[in-house]
């Protein structure tokens, strides 16, 4: 089966498998339904967004209150990264008991993703938290603000 999406350029058609069901989708295909099933829900935006702009790396800073993620969901999310290779563990060189979480490139690749999600949550959410600074960059000089997050992630001084 063959849905049709339409857009204002023209059709977009995306396969939907026949034997998909609730208990075994098939993610793959479509691009959007592959997207949403590596990293489709808050939990797992929020991760990445704690990695790529807030310069989170270790487990315990993910656990802070700000949103309330519980550890189970936490371990599950940060897993599911890893296994879609989103996210790289290691061992932390200074305290070999704890792991570092790094963003792999194809986990740098959803920075104009995020990007987008700041720029039109920013512009709909009249209670956002984004920096004015921040958004001034977005706007003002985009190609420039990716080339500085990229470098701090780079050189993990984000």
């Amino acid at each position: 089966m063959v849905e049709n999406l339409h857009f204002a350029s023209g059709i977009y058609s995306c396969y939907i498998p026949r034997v998909a069901t609730k208990k075994k989708a098939v993610w793959e295909g479509c691009p959007i339904r592959f997207g949403m099933g590596v990293f489709g829900d808050k939990w797992t935006l929020l991760i990445i967004r704690d990695l790529m702009f807030k310069g989170k790396r270790f487990y315990g800073e993910f656990t802070e209150p700000v949103e309330g993620i519980a550890t189970n969901i936490l371990s599950d999310r940060l897993n599911r990264l890893q296994e879609h290779e989103i996210i790289l563990k290691e061992r932390d060189q200074h305290h070999g008991a704890r792991f570092v979480y790094r963003l792999t490139d194809k986990g740098k690749d959803l920075l104009p993703v995020m990007l987008s999600i700041v720029e039109w949550s920013e512009k709909h959410d009249p209670n956002t938290e984004a920096p004015p600074e921040f958004m001034q960059k977005l706007r003002n000089d985009p190609d420039e603000l990716r080339t500085e997050i990229l470098r701090a992630l780079d050189t993990d001084k984000v």
